[in-house]
């Protein structure tokens, strides 16, 4: 009994939400949400869902900081580095014909995957003609995509990321160490449009030869994969390329046959011609 009360009360929290804040997070994977929305009540120290509802409904300064919960922001630079190492060896040789690129990071949380992909052009001479759209509904994630700051002693997993993924150069190249943090370079950020996107509740966002979207898609319904597969579709120029997450596929999306594997171990898709 307790159980189906609680999962009513998801049901309306999730509701609220969207009703009062226009943030849809109807169709995420309920096993998730409800795992990260009992996570909140307990932060909050609220007795019910319910009452949780109530707060975030009268108190809009409480929206970002159950955002925070909401929307997963754990991720590192050159994540899956065989990711990256597949990019550069056999999908930006395709690139590099072009003369110019825009890549679309869908979900960039805090900007790891916005960096390491930023340095991954820059070292193979792309950088300067590649315009990088990063997105994500949490604006304190975007904010601090923007900023590229990030804790001095998550370096060495970066460093060991870049150099497995085929790096070019030292990581350090690209940061300034200060007060325990490690500071990005701004250049990295000069080709960058951060801006908030919703894979469940907005349109193309424009014409991609890139697209990466990795361990996002996971937490959505059926039905929220298949929209955001059909979202990336719509969105890739002819023959344009899209990574998803190691535990992500395109295989069961009702989308699937307008792509062809690519890079399988990697996850890695290329939209066939039309």
């Amino acid at each position: 009994m307790p159980h189906q009360t609680e999962d009513i009360e998801i049901g309306l929290l999730l509701e609220a939400l969207y009703q009062r804040y226009h943030y849809d997070f109807r169709h995420y994977a309920r096993a998730s949400i409800k795992r990260r929305l009992l996570q909140a009540r307990s932060h909050f120290n609220m007795p019910s869902l319910t009452a949780l509802q109530e707060r975030v409904l009268h108190d809009p300064e409480m929206l970002p900081r159950l955002l925070a919960f909401l929307t997963v922001q754990v991720s590192e630079m050159f994540r899956d580095p065989g990711y990256f190492r597949a990019l550069r060896e056999q999908v930006l040789p395709h690139l590099r014909t072009y003369p110019s690129l825009k890549v679309w990071i869908a979900g960039c949380s805090a900007g790891e995957e916005l960096y390491s992909m930023a340095i991954l052009f820059r070292e193979e001479g792309l950088f300067d003609r590649t315009l990088f759209y990063a997105t994500d509904i949490n604006p304190e994630a975007l904010r601090a995509a923007e900023a590229g700051i990030y804790p001095l002693d998550r370096i060495r997993k970066f460093t060991e990321n870049h150099q497995n993924s085929g790096g070019r150069s030292s990581l350090s190249d690209y940061y300034t160490a200060d007060y325990g943090r490690a500071v990005f370079d701004k250049s990295l950020r000069a080709n960058v449009v951060f801006s908030d996107h919703s894979l469940v509740t907005d349109a193309v966002f424009a014409e991609m030869q890139l697209i990466s979207c990795r361990n996002v898609m996971i937490y959505f319904d059926r039905g929220l994969q298949d929209r955001a597969v059909g979202l990336f579709k719509d969105s890739l120029a002819r023959q344009g390329f899209l990574g998803v997450g190691s535990k992500e596929s395109l295989r069961f999306s009702k989308h699937a046959a307008a792509f062809t594997e690519f890079v399988p171990e990697e996850k890695i898709y290329r939209k066939r011609e039309p």
